[in-house]
């Protein structure tokens, strides 16, 4: 599943997950988890961190694959792969072990709704649970749900930061859509709202594997 950030991935693997019984393995609380467990590449990734730099397309391949590994049954990848190297290297992975991808969905938000989600968004940093203000708010304000720990506001959630972003994840995903599309599983889903998309995303899954 391919979408910029805010656009409701999480929300949609939540979704599929409930309805489907499919297993969802999201890319960042993946990395959250090992760097948190100290595995030998959740070390890694947090020494590049730690040096405000981005964890290797190579450590995350290697974490995607120890997951994969642990499923025998159908799997949606939430945040992964988010370039055409990560793509390519997934590919090797999935062809070697008999499985090819078979799906890509990308989901198509309006900027100016992903911008007003971003302003609003608050996450708790250990778990990966993000909140909305608006249409997802914390029961108690400024309070995880679960664990009543606080919640965060990232800096860089602002206009400013949110056009530099998106003109990075147009320079990486246009070539990583494009790939899809010439391996003919490309599907694009269109909307406002997590509620609009999740009836398109039930029925082309509905279709295809049920």
């Amino acid at each position: 599943m391919v979408s910029h950030s805010g656009a409701g991935k999480g929300t949609q693997s939540s979704k599929i997950r409930q309805s489907f019984g499919i297993t969802a393995i999201s890319s960042g609380d993946t990395l959250r988890r090992n760097i948190a467990e100290k595995t030998p590449a959740g070390q890694q990734a947090a020494a590049a961190v730690s040096r405000g730099l981005l964890v290797s397309d190579e450590i995350i391949v290697e974490l995607i694959r120890t997951e994969l590994d642990k499923i025998s049954g159908n799997w949606l990848l939430d945040g992964f792969p988010r370039n055409l190297t990560q793509a390519q290297a997934l590919d090797r992975m999935l062809e070697a072990s008999g499985q090819p991808l078979n799906a890509v969905i990308n989901l198509q938000v309006p900027e100016s709704v992903i911008l007003q989600r971003i302003v609003e968004r608050y996450v708790h940093v250990p778990s990966g649970r993000v909140y909305n203000l608006s249409y997802n708010p914390p029961k108690v304000p400024g309070r995880d749900d679960l664990t009543g720990e606080p919640l965060e506001h990232r800096p860089d959630d602002n206009p400013e930061a949110f056009k530099r972003r998106l003109e990075q994840y147009h320079r990486l995903t246009e070539p990583l859509l494009d790939y899809y599309h010439q391996k003919g599983v490309l599907t694009s889903l269109a909307g406002d709202t997590s509620d609009i998309i999740f009836p398109q995303f039930y029925a082309f899954l509905d279709q295809r594997f049920v």
